[in-house]
């Protein structure tokens, strides 16, 4: 089913152009911000008659001449210089309402694009020997919340962890790792007299550890110092060695990921890793590829593109380094790679990266390099999908006391703990099991919708008391309204009211109540929420949605009695009813990643 919108956008713009002759013509319509004024308003007309230097209502008057919505909406009318106001017919509403009542597919009456197109997503990115903190928390959700949008809508979706595990700080730990089991070798006589390592090294935190010191002595000792150049060289030339021992590391590492993934219910696996050590054998190409093409030049020893238009403070040419002057490869090496790669190999026709709004001078930087030398055509689409920080209450971003960044592993524990202390508070009475699954429903899905509901541009103050309130635009608010719902199934079976039988032999509605109406229209309005939200990678249009939804049911519920409804009027409130259930389920579970409850 074609979203509302998009059918009004079509024929009005069609209509515009038979009133003008001219091609191009955009309707541009939007859901009114009053109900007075109708259901949609389209704009186009006044920006058209403002190029072609007309009286706009008298355009708008010839346009609604030529158009025809007779089977959507009521008459047309004009309002002010040139607006076009829609209401919606009810019977059209009814009709909708049938149809993705009908749908088997559970698709809520959205469509599947007709040309799916290839999108590669990069998201989540941690690195190895160090755990997630909450810096990692908006790449993560974001990127699986934009992955699973895009694969609803149709497209061919591919998603790309793209890791730190190569380079010098790799070198710098197997150097320091190997002192370390060095300190804990054991001896032990055995038949064959030999020596036993005995390495300790199985969680996180203590890679992470040695990590930290790895990164001092490297700074002061030059003895390390050169121990971690000679681990990294063996490791880039695959020395069995070294190779086994970062391979141990690395799967460590990403099992404890795998794990936060879990936790945080978001679509990420091992086949979806494609870490820097991936493009490793690739990097040299990048370069030379460059150098034979003119595109990149040496500048104080180094290998630097100067892509145009990028300056820095002084004016002068800003150089994208592609190659220190010691010969060792950057960030931006691996992402050239990384990027060919995904057009070439991956067949993208966009790619998407999910990244702190930091590394925006990078990502510009980054494409315009990729454009300049042929790597990513007009037609491929690169977009930086960048977010704000996690901040504290002092406005500053979110750390621990000792000013270090807060484990992501330690905070979704804390949300749990709440969650759980809250569900003892409401309702002591539940099972054991019961609270848990509650607990974990509610304390997750606060820390994600929290962060969907912001605009992702911006930053925003973590507060555990506002994720967790039962008012407001929050998760535990969304999974009420949605057991709220579900209640209502509860109390038709003590009512001996089979609902499954009505919905199955709903053949029309009676929509006559404003509050059924207005829910209603609002249900219709799902897909072009998702369309929207996809479009611009912004979660928080799809929240805003689904918060208004939840509303616009809590009104209907409390004006229009649904299992003491009269019987011509229950199945037509039951529809609405099991489709707000179904929408507002969908969109938690299915798009956001967040669980819903029967009770709470």
């Amino acid at each position: 089913m074609k979203p509302v919108v998009d059918i009004l956008e079509q024929r009005i713009s069609e209509a515009m152009a038979r009133a003008t002759k001219r091609r191009g013509c955009a309707a541009l319509v939007r859901p009114t911000a009053e109900t007075r004024f109708g259901d949609y308003q389209a704009n186009g007309v006044m920006t058209l008659a403002r190029r072609m230097k007309t009286d706009p209502r008298k355009l708008a008057e010839l346009v609604l001449e030529r158009l025809d919505v007779g089977d959507i909406c009521e008459q047309p009318e004009i309002a002010g210089p040139g607006f076009i106001n829609l209401r919606l017919k009810t019977d059209f509403l009814a009709a909708s309402l049938l149809e993705i009542n009908a749908d088997r597919e559970n698709r809520l009456g959205v469509s599947r694009i007709s040309q799916p197109k290839t999108f590669v997503v990069d998201f989540s990115g941690p690195n190895i020997a160090k755990q997630m903190h909450v810096g990692h928390l908006r790449s993560t959700i974001l990127g699986d919340c934009i992955c699973r949008m895009l694969e609803f809508l149709g497209q061919k979706v591919i998603r790309q962890n793209h890791i730190g595990d190569w380079g010098l700080q790799m070198g710098m730990l197997l150097a320091i790792v190997e002192e370390f089991k060095q300190s804990l070798v054991a001896e032990k006589n055995n038949d064959a007299g030999s020596r036993i390592y005995v390495p300790s090294l199985r969680k996180i935190e203590e890679i992470e550890s040695l990590y930290k010191a790895a990164n001092t002595r490297f700074e002061s000792n030059a003895a390390f110092a050169k121990k971690a150049r000679d681990f990294t060289y063996q490791l880039q030339n695959h020395d069995i060695t070294a190779v086994t021992q970062w391979e141990v590391l690395r799967k460590l590492t990403l099992d404890t990921c795998t794990q936060i993934y879990k936790t945080l219910n978001v679509v990420l696996s091992e086949k979806d890793v494609r870490g820097e050590s991936f493009y490793a054998d690739r990097l040299s190409d990048v370069v030379l590829g460059l150098v034979a093409n003119s595109l990149a030049e040496e500048s104080e020893g180094a290998v630097c593109v100067f892509p145009p238009g990028f300056k820095n403070k002084q004016g002068q040419p800003l150089p994208f380094i592609i190659r220190k002057s010691d010969g060792a490869f950057l960030y931006a090496t691996t992402d050239l790679a990384a990027l060919r790669y995904r057009v070439d190999e991956l067949k993208a026709d966009a790619i998407v990266y999910v990244t702190d709004a930091r590394q925006k001078l990078h990502f510009e930087m980054l494409f315009a390099v990729a454009r300049m030398a042929g790597w990513a055509s007009e037609k491929v689409e690169l977009s930086h999908v960048m977010f704000g920080s996690v901040q504290g209450p002092d406005g500053r971003p979110l750390k621990t006391r000792e000013g270090e960044n807060v484990k992501l592993k330690e905070l979704l524990d804390e949300a749990l703990e709440r969650a759980r202390a809250v569900i003892e508070e409401k309702n002591p009475g539940l099972d054991e099991a019961g609270k848990e699954q509650i607990a974990r429903a509610v304390g997750i899905g606060a820390v994600k919708y929290a962060d969907f509901s912001n605009n992702r541009t911006s930053d925003y103050v973590f507060s555990f008391d506002k994720m967790l309130a039962m008012e407001g635009n929050t998760a535990p608010y969304m999974q009420y309204a949605y057991a709220r719902i579900k209640s209502i199934e509860r109390k038709a079976e003590s009512k001996d009211v089979d609902i499954e039988t009505e919905l199955a032999d709903v053949g029309r509605l009676n929509l006559s109540d404003p509050a059924e109406i207005d829910l209603a229209k609002y249900l219709i309005r799902y897909g072009g929420a998702i369309e929207a939200a996809a479009a611009d990678y912004r979660p928080n249009y799809l929240t805003s949605y689904l918060y208004e939804l939840a509303q616009k049911f809590s009104a209907f519920y409390t004006n229009c009695p649904v299992l003491q409804a009269e019987p011509d009027k229950r199945p037509t409130r039951l529809v609405l009813c099991r489709l707000t259930e179904k929408t507002i389920k969908h969109g938690l579970s299915e798009l956001l990643g967040i669980d819903v409850v029967e009770q709470m």
